[in-house]
Order: C-alpha cells, then structure tokens, then sequence
C-alpha cells in the first residue's frame, strides 16, 4: 500500500483527496519508482481543481512530475537504484502521475537525473523550470546572446517566469520581469530582474505594432500580453511562448512578423523527445544558481497539495511548490 492523491470522477462528481492506495492500482509501464518528491505546477491546479478537463482518465493519480529512485525495471536503460526524473507525456492526465508514493510509467518518458541535482532540486525546477530551459534554448539557437538588449519574462512571479529569469540572469542577459504582483519586485530583482514592470503594460488589447524594446520573449501568459510582446519585439528579434495563464487567444497583427521579422517560438514539453529533455536538464545542472533556485522554492506535505492546487490559479503562489510525497 502507498499514499496517492486520487482524482476521482462519477455520479458523485468531481474529487481529489489522498488515500491509501494498493500497488495493484498503478499503471502499465516498464519502470517503478519510489517517489522522493513531486510538485505543483499550473496544470495540476488545473487537474486538482477540475478547473479545466486536464484530466481524462479516471481514478487517476495526479501529478505531472516527479523524482526518485527505480525500485523495479524491465528497461536495461534502468536499474533499481538508479535516480529519475519524469516530466509531461500525460503523466497527471491520462497515466497515473507523481503526487503518489509510487509510479510505474515507460522507460521512453524517464531522464536520468544529472549528478549535480538532488531529487528534491528536480522538482524545485519540475516542469515550469525544464519548460523555462526550453525557452532560453530556442532563444539561444535563434541567436540571443548576452548585450544584444533586453529579454522580457512575462509571468514573471509564477514557475517558468521565476526559473526563466534566474537562468537569464546568469547567463548576463538584461532581464525585464512583468508581474501582476509589483509588491514582489525586490524579490525578483534578487532573482537578477535588472526591471520590473507591471504586466498591465502588456495586458490590454494593444496596437498591431510598438515601439521595438525587446530583443527577446519568454511568455508564460498567451492572449494579449503575448500579442504585445511581439508587437514590441525587435527587428529580427524571438518570442518564446510556452503558457496560457492569461487565454488561449492570440489577438495579434502579422504585421511584426512581416515588417520585423520576428519569429514565434512554440515550447511544447510535455511531449519532447529525449534528445531534447536529456542536454535541457544537463544545462539546468550545469547554469541554475541553486541558491537563487532555493530562494523560489516552497515544500508543503502531500496533504497540503489539494489546496495548493487551488492557490496556484488563483496566484497565491510564489515561485515553486515541492511536495514531500512522504510526509
């Protein structure tokens, strides 16, 4: 028996809670893992709340991400013992996911975890901060290199936001943070924000194009902050758009892509190959100031997730959430 938060769905309705669970319940997969830490990112407020139908298939374990140690393997990739980390892959919705003590999941969606990360440093960074390397790493291949002008971090409070401006920060870009929450400018000025600005300067529907101030975009938000950030993006300059927190929506103009020859950059990491998961967490190991990351970094119990599900759509939360899956 192990401990898991259950979503589950029927006459009753819609529910999530933690239960003692059998290892009967796990899923198919080639891999078990004992489970040191999980975490709580957007989609699982999502999942967790039933806020959006993330969820498709029921009862499920929530939990997007995890890390630990394998008990069992069929894969030779993998040896008990051995230290994983797992993001995306519709683990947390349609495959039973890591806010469980256990998981069982295909060799194919597991990364080794680098030496230089604890389990419970993966999922300080999870998927918000393996999503936040992916942008940087699309804005790198793209050309972006330190002096080139100022790179913009919208949602700049939230996971992606705060991992994303660390790295660029350390990397010896000029960060510009926009935050909903200007009264937390001092922390992510300790974060290496050399700017914030408040997000209601993006957030407005805007003109289909403005004055050029970015050389580069991470954007977390969608919908017009997102159409404003292109608009005022630099000729020959890159956005790297990987959320939805504000809308689906993209109200934009062609005209920055035709007239300044932006280019859009879609972050998918739910369904990246390992070639690109596995030399992402290598540069995470290898350019995350650890320190900066512990300062964004909040632990609550396995308990505590359901609620915190809640408080991460409504904003309540600051940087990341790690969860103890064995407290």
């Amino acid at each position: 028996m192990f401990k898991a938060l259950v979503i589950e769905k029927d006459a009753a309705g819609y529910r999530a809670g933690v239960q003692q669970v059998d290892d009967s319940a796990l899923p198919p997969g080639e891999v078990t893992v004992r489970v040191d830490y999980s975490t709580i990112n957007y989609k699982d407020g999502l999942a967790i709340t039933g806020k959006s139908p993330v969820v498709r298939s029921f009862p499920l374990h929530a939990g997007i991400d995890f890390a630990g140690v394998v008990e069992a393997s069929e894969d030779a990739r993998f040896k008990p013992g051995d230290r994983v980390v797992q993001n995306g892959w519709g683990v947390g919705e349609s495959h039973s996911g890591g806010l469980a003590q256990k998981a069982r999941v295909k060799a194919d969606w597991l990364v080794p975890l680098p030496e230089a990360l604890s389990t419970r440093q993966a999922m300080a960074i999870g998927t918000a901060g393996y999503t936040a390397m992916l942008c940087v790493l699309a804005l790198e291949r793209h050309g972006l290199v330190p002096g080139m002008g100022d790179v913009l971090v919208t949602g700049a409070n939230g996971g992606v936001g705060s991992v994303a401006i660390t790295l660029l920060a350390g990397l010896g870009h000029r960060v510009v943070a926009s935050t909903g929450r200007t009264g937390e400018a001092a922390h992510l000025q300790a974060l290496g924000a050399a700017e914030v600005i408040d997000r209601a300067e993006l957030s407005a529907p805007g003109k289909p194009m403005g004055k050029e101030r970015w050389a580069a975009v991470v954007d977390s938000v969608g919908s017009h902050t997102l159409a404003n950030a292109c608009a005022q993006t630099r000729y020959g300059g890159a956005v790297a758009a990987c959320g939805l927190a504000q809308g689906l929506d993209f109200p934009a103009s062609v005209a920055p892509f035709i007239l300044r020859g932006i280019t859009l950059y879609g972050i998918d990491s739910v369904m990246a190959k390992p070639s690109v998961r596995m030399p992402a967490w290598e540069r995470l190991a290898r350019d995350l100031d650890l320190a900066k990351l512990d300062a964004i970094t909040t632990e609550i119990a396995l308990g505590e997730a359901v609620q915190a599900g809640a408080d991460i759509l409504a904003g309540r939360v600051r940087g990341r959430l790690v969860v103890d899956v064995n407290r």
